[in-house]
């Protein structure tokens, strides 16, 4: 198997796209695809998976995307640009291809076939890319989609290793920070009820757009313990 990247699908709806992802995945050389709460339970057994079924009987199931993503690094939604208004940094995917051959573990998000991923699945990723298609005909099939991205993340490489980024820290260390973020900001009166979602949302962002590392990540993670117990005992 190539260096690790992991293909998550959000909700995917049809057995068969799934087994086209699978296959796609074989193609080239992956391994590690994660579903969060596919639509259909009997995706196994697609049979457009063909030469992928080893990665579809290896696929793992997961309640919430934060759980899929959280031993990543770095986590990409691939997303179309054309019916959204996005808060994201967003690369096209030759841009965004070299980026993925220099991270240690990587996701690669791909959202149902019918709406894509939502703004809560965006707020948990660094970054996007969108594939370069026509105007006039812009939606690819997710199976499609999967093969023309690994296609493009596998084609600048020479067969040599690529030198690593510092390690980043993970999408765990990541949310669990988010998380003492949102409650410093509701008991410290900086979020209030009628915005709390909205600075949810900003807050995630912003964490992923740091790029922090993992040491610094250990050290902001005791640093708001330290706060929150202070503010935890503050009568309200």
């Amino acid at each position: 198997m190539n260096e690790p990247l992991s293909i998550v699908l959000v909700g995917p709806r049809n057995p068969l796209n799934i087994g086209a992802a699978a296959r796609a995945m074989s193609n080239f050389g992956f391994g590690d695809l994660r579903l969060v709460r596919p639509y259909d339970p009997a995706f196994r057994e697609a049979r457009s998976a063909a030469r992928g079924r080893p990665v579809l009987r290896a696929a793992r199931v997961y309640d919430s995307l934060a759980a899929a993503v959280a031993d990543c690094t770095m986590v990409v939604g691939a997303t179309g640009v054309a019916r959204r208004t996005l808060a994201h940094p967003l690369l096209p995917l030759p841009a965004a291809a070299r980026r993925f051959r220099r991270r240690s573990h990587a996701a690669l998000l791909f959202g149902n076939e019918k709406s894509g991923l939502s703004n809560d699945d965006l707020s948990h990723c660094h970054w996007l890319l969108t594939i370069p298609t026509a105007e006039t005909n812009d939606s690819l099939n997710l199976g499609q989609a999967v093969a023309v991205c690994l296609y493009e993340i596998t084609r600048g490489r020479r067969g040599s290793s690529q030198e690593k980024n510092a390690q980043e820290a993970s999408a765990s260390d990541l949310e669990q920070l988010h998380r003492m973020l949102v409650e410093a900001a509701a008991r410290s009166g900086y979020s209030q009820p009628r915005t709390a979602g909205s600075t949810e949302l900003k807050l995630r962002r912003l964490l992923h757009r740091m790029r922090i590392r993992s040491g610094d990540a250990a050290l902001w993670l005791g640093l708001f313990r330290q706060i929150l117990w202070a503010l935890r005992k503050t009568p309200a």
